[in-house]
């Protein structure tokens, strides 16, 4: 298994208490980092601290809105006035389930406030210090939505879409300030988020529902948060340095084997 070293780095990772984040989270701070993670749910994130430090790791949790930026701002700037700010992984996000009919312009808006405006949140308050460092790293978890039709995904779609180009053009705009930025877009990955999905809509059904979603992945199930988090060890490390401006599928060979 590779190794690799985040020591006297520090690491920003939004909606770091559950998931695909709790992963990154752990997986960072076992690597060295000095982790501070982002979430509105302070007790969840908090738990996911309280065990990194018992293990010897670096870890801080902060109950922030994404979506609101002068909570951003005023989060970050207090991680910055102690730390530099080495890489940023624009991790929060919330799904929706439904077509465009299906999709309330309360819907639309909550995706967009969550998924796209606390994205741009995040960057529009590490970019600063990035560039006065002349240094920084920023990964962002796209979709395979972003680039594929997927049924009922209306609104999600639209949103991991945004991420997606949002990666580009950072990329564009500060690769001569020694800035790099790339993403992430998984397929289907085994979460509380799915436990819970397939109990609230297939009561009694878990286990046959489980089987089916898992199947959608040619691979034959669904991703494990911590593969997710293996990936972005990789691509803020040393060895990836030449990679910017750059998705990465992990998908089980979802986009190129699924038509």
């Amino acid at each position: 298994m590779a190794s690799y070293n985040y020591k006297d780095k520090t690491v920003i990772i939004t909606g770091g208490g559950s998931g695909i984040g709790e992963s990154l989270s752990k997986k960072f701070a076992s690597s060295g980092a000095n982790v501070h993670i982002l979430d509105f749910q302070l007790e969840k994130t908090q738990e996911v601290v309280d065990e990194i430090l018992e293990k010897g790791g670096e870890a801080q949790a902060y109950e922030c809105d994404v979506a609101n930026q002068s909570q951003v701002k005023e989060t970050v700037q207090g991680i910055a006035a102690k730390n530099s700010i080495d890489i940023l992984i624009n991790n929060a996000g919330i799904a929706h389930v439904g077509n465009i009919e299906g999709t309330s312009e309360n819907d639309m808006d909550k995706l967009y406030r969550v998924n796209i405006k606390g994205v741009y949140n995040c960057i529009y308050a590490c970019i600063p210090k990035m560039k006065k460092q002349g240094t920084g790293i920023i990964l962002n978890m796209a979709s395979i939505a972003s680039t594929v039709g997927i049924s009922d995904r209306f609104a999600y779609s639209m949103t991991k879409g945004a991420v997606l180009t949002m990666t580009y053009s950072i990329a564009m705009d500060y690769i001569g300030h020694g800035i790099r930025c790339n993403s992430i877009s998984p397929a289907r990955v085994h979460t509380p988020f799915v436990d819970n999905f397939i109990a609230k809509n297939y009561p009694g059904e878990e286990k046959k529902m489980f089987e089916k979603l898992s199947k959608t992945q040619p691979i034959g199930r669904m991703a494990k948060p911590d593969e997710v988090a293996s990936l972005a060890l990789y691509l803020c490390s040393e060895e990836a340095s030449f990679i910017t401006g750059t998705d990465f599928p992990i998908d089980g060979g979802f986009i190129k084997l699924n038509g």
